[in-house]
């Protein structure tokens, strides 16, 4: 027999698509047969136990499969591309579906002869999304009417299922109460309680077959649309969102801010821990924590000159549920900060003292979700942790924010779960095994994105998507959601998700879900690349959807190389690429350095006016007009949007080196700190002065460092330091954890060991004067907010890109009022000269004569050298590293 034809029952390599339509690979079958000529049968068993080598009488059921002998049918090939090629089999008409699908179900395949040539399990999505479609419009979870509580949870291919239910006041390992639930026709089990229950701590026990383990288990889970948890997870908690108790009233009273549109948004990216957790202004018992929002602290105090200048909206890192982090403060691992203080900056004592004394974590990014509809429990005070408390204390967070005059956005994670099958923090795999993660050919799970990837192709894994973030918007008043490796999801999830937001209105939901912004990372990889599954809700196919994705263009070319370079010195446009060589032979010749630049400079120009595919400018790399879908990124397009609002622009987030720690990676090292803040600025003048949507990484306006941690998700308070009295900047805290850092150590050791790149709380102090002054000039001039792709055609132009006037290492982009229907009451026109030589230019524009002069903005502003630029005889005389901004005044 051949090898690609081997009988193991714990793969899965049939799939079940349609009522009438199972699909076998033709990998599975050995060489030279033919599927017609075979005998192929379905087996099901709700106890397990089949056996693909048995003779009939079989203690089981079982009924013949018919080879359709023709392909897949078209609607069915584009629901599932992956099985295009497979063998069509016929599943009988009269078969009882609802008992088939609870229990174990085997493909066989034998020859006329009865001999067995394969045998396998089946993969069920398919199927289960036709039989149970009805589920998709099911209330799940926890609901309420007139105070009496319904719980309903979807599991199809449950033979049995109870509530297990404990009293408020039981310790918590009571015996539970024991009550069955009633199965429903799509695939449901639901029980209707008394009023009484709520408080009540309660899992589901669940009676399934499980495709991994091969046999039937009973397993008690929480409620994967749990409103409310236990601590550390360990029940889920009925609570009625609706509770007044749970509404603090500077929630309810404070309105949502608006944008005028999408392009308007300017977000601070934020770990609610890293917020207070060094916070000397904060009450110890509130640091990291979510009320710590609502204390007059160094921390809010700095959010409200950030809103005061023209940021509009806090992005939080996750604060749903997540697996990683304890949550009892008394159980958590303290740090020695004085033993750590006294460790030299490049050693590597501190990461292997967080290692060793990490049992009970305290700190974790949260990207390990456990249950989407609840928040996190670590970062609640520990009087409320339990039930509602923590909903509470969200609440108040959101109301705080919202108060500061600031959006909140919530960074969501529904690509992946932490765990699958039967394991202690897997949810859906323990009620509908083998359903919400996506399987392989043999179905095994995916784990592309890092961990198990949960089928958002499959309808009840979207319709948890679009519930959870409904959810969100409505019972905690959330503002926008950001996507974590959003191109893992369809763009038919994405459309549903935006449609499910659309349709909240103030009236009936209390809030306006149009104003709910949505984006994400639009990444291509993994099984899912190129559209091979699903048209991928990734970059250049979200166009004009109201759905968002981060640009990498803008940001590679600012900082220079990508996340995964083996050297981390290779320079870019804003980090010295052929105007501050540095030392590092990755960065290649002069010629190539030059060439690079231009490259660079056309791929920022094309950010700058908002990413459009259908933008056309004159290149500085090749000196001819260029479309920008033909400017190149990496073999493909960069020019992806077909709106400004498609694209949000940035050059530094939670994952990869700070801003700072960049430039201290790629600048020579002889760069003084002044210049270092010049670069900070000149790197954040980018996205920040671009037509899209702009974030900030927190800190980022201040020189953050996380001592050239590259991926500081598990890294702990101490490399995740945010220090709001700008007096420390996090560099020198030793050599960055070994597990994700240890290659780069004999770069990152001889930095860490120079005192003169830390900066002094001084140099912190004119990072962030000059960065609100940057928000500043965004916020002046709509110019800079256009947020329509012909506007943008019309009015943004690089007058000096290409041609004999164009200056290595200088970009500048004219906004013009006086084409088209004018935006800007007070300047007709403005000019921004970015700089991002080391040296003074005389920048000639021949096209712009004028009555030119500093913007306001910065006239009064912090910066002194920016002050002293001036334009006379058709020329912008500009300081090196200076973004200087001029305008001309309607006359």
């Amino acid at each position: 027999m051949s090898s690609k034809a081997s009988p193991d029952l714990s793969k899965s390599q049939a799939r079940w698509l349609a009522r009438r339509t199972i699909v076998w690979p033709p990998c599975a079958l050995p060489d030279g047969l033919r599927p017609t000529d075979l005998d192929w049968r379905l087996h099901w068993s709700p106890a397990a136990g089949i056996d693909p080598w048995a003779s009939e009488p079989w203690p089981w059921s079982s009924a013949p499969l018919r080879p359709a002998g023709t392909p897949l049918p078209r609607s069915l090939a584009a629901r599932f591309p992956a099985a295009r090629d497979a063998v069509v089999l016929d599943v009988p008409a009269d078969l009882d579906l609802d008992t088939i699908l609870r229990g174990q179900v085997v493909v066989v395949v034998q020859q006329p002869s009865g001999r067995l040539i394969n045998a396998s399990g089946v993969q069920l999505a398919g199927v289960l999304d036709e039989v149970y479609a009805d589920a998709a419009r099911a209330d799940l979870g926890l609901t309420f009417a007139d105070g009496v509580p319904t719980l309903r949870v979807w599991a199809p291919t449950a033979l049995d299922a109870s509530l297990l239910l404990i009293g408020p006041n039981d310790p918590p390992d009571a015996e539970p109460a024991v009550l069955r639930l009633t199965r429903e026709p799509d695939g449901c089990w639901s029980v209707t309680g008394e009023p009484s229950w709520t408080g009540c701590r309660y899992l589901y026990s669940v009676t399934v077959f499980d495709p991994g383990l091969q046999r039937v288990v009973t397993t008690r889970v929480t409620d994967p649309y749990s409103v409310a948890l236990a601590e550390n997870s360990t029940a889920s908690v009925i609570v009625d969102l609706d509770d007044p108790a749970l509404a603090p009233q500077p929630w309810l009273d404070q309105p949502q801010p608006t944008l005028a549109t999408p392009v308007d948004q300017v977000s601070y990216e934020l770990h609610v821990r890293d917020f207070s957790i060094s916070d000397a202004s904060v009450a110890p018992d509130l640091r990291g924590t979510y009320r710590a929002f609502t204390q007059d602290s160094a921390g809010t105090r700095h959010l409200r000159r950030l809103a005061e200048a023209g940021l509009n909206t806090v992005q939080l890192m996750p604060i749903f549920d997540f697996t990683s982090s304890e949550d009892h403060r008394g159980r958590q691992s303290p740090l020695d900060l004085s033993l750590l203080g006294t460790m030299a900056p490049d050693s590597d004592r501190q990461q292997a003292y967080l290692r060793e004394n990490n049992l009970h974590r305290s700190f974790n990014w949260g990207y390990d979700p456990w249950h989407s509809f609840v928040p996190e429990g670590s970062y609640a005070t520990p009087g409320a942790v339990e039930g509602g408390g923590r909903i509470r204390e969200v609440r108040e967070m959101i109301g705080a924010i919202h108060g500061l005059g600031l959006r909140v956005v919530l960074d969501q994670v529904f690509n992946h779960t932490n765990a699958a099958g039967q394991s202690a923090s897997s949810v859906l795999g323990r009620i509908v095994p083998g359903y919400y993660h996506r399987l392989d050919a043999v179905g095994d799970v995916y784990t592309s994105t890092c961990c198990p990837n949960v089928a958002t192709e499959h309808r009840m894994a979207e319709k948890l998507m679009v519930d959870a973030c409904v959810l969100w918007a409505k019972h905690y008043k959330v503002d926008g959601f950001r996507f974590d490796l959003m191109g893992h999801h369809s763009r038919a999830n994405m459309l549903k998700v935006r449609a499910a937001l659309d349709a909240l209105t103030i009236e009936r939901d209390g809030v306006d879900g149009r104003q709910v912004t949505m984006y994400g990372e639009g990444w291509i990889f993994g099984e899912v690349a190129d559209n091979a599954l699903f048209v991928q809700a990734s970059q250049g196919q979200l166009g004009g959807t109201g759905v968002a994705t981060f640009s990498d263009r803008m940001r590679d070319a600012v900082r220079g190389g990508g996340p995964f370079d083996a050297d981390p010195r290779l320079q870019g446009f804003g980090t010295g690429l052929a105007t501050a060589p540095n030392a590092s032979q990755g960065n290649g010749n002069r010629f190539d350095q030059g060439d690079r630049l231009l490259h660079d400079a056309d791929l920022i120009q094309l950010g700058l006016a908002g990413t459009l595919r259908d933008y056309t400018f004159t290149s500085q790399r090749y000196a001819t007009p260029l479309r920008g879908d033909k400017v190149d990124y990496n073999g493909g397009p960069a020019g992806y949007a077909d709106t400004p609002a498609d694209v949000v622009n940035y050059v530094d987030a939670h994952d990869n080196e700070t801003l700072f720690d960049a430039l201290t990676l790629k600048l020579p090292v002889t760069t003084t700190m002044a210049d270092r803040v010049r670069m900070n600025t000149v790197c954040l003048a980018f996205p920040t002065l671009g037509q899209s949507a702009v974030m900030w990484h927190a800190g980022s306006d201040f020189l953050r460092s996380k001592s050239l941690d590259r991926n500081s998700y598990d890294s702990g308070d101490w490399f995740n330091l945010l220090d709001f009295s700008l007096t420390d900047n996090g560099f020198g805290r030793g050599l960055p954890p070994a597990s994700n850092n240890v290659d780069k150590w004999p770069y990152l050791r001889p930095l860490l060991a120079m005192p003169q790149l830390k900066p002094a709380p001084g140099d912190m102090r004119a990072a962030h004067a000059q960065a609100l002054d940057l928000l500043r000039l965004r916020s002046s001039s709509r110019l800079f907010r256009l947020g329509d792709a012909a506007a943008i055609r019309a009015k943004v132009t690089f007058p000096v890109s290409g041609t004999w006037a164009q200056i290595p290492g200088v970009i500048v982009m004219v906004l013009d009022d006086t084409v088209g229907r004018p935006v800007d009451a007070q300047f007709a026109r403005i000019a921004v000269v970015f700089n991002a030589a080391t040296w003074p230019v005389r920048q000639v524009v021949e096209t712009l004569p004028g009555a030119w002069e500093l913007h306001p903005v910065q006239q009064g502003g912090a910066d002194p050298i920016v002050k002293t630029t001036f334009y006379e005889a058709g020329a912008f005389r500009v300081p090196g590293r200076t973004v200087a901004v001029f305008v001309e005044r309607r006359g």
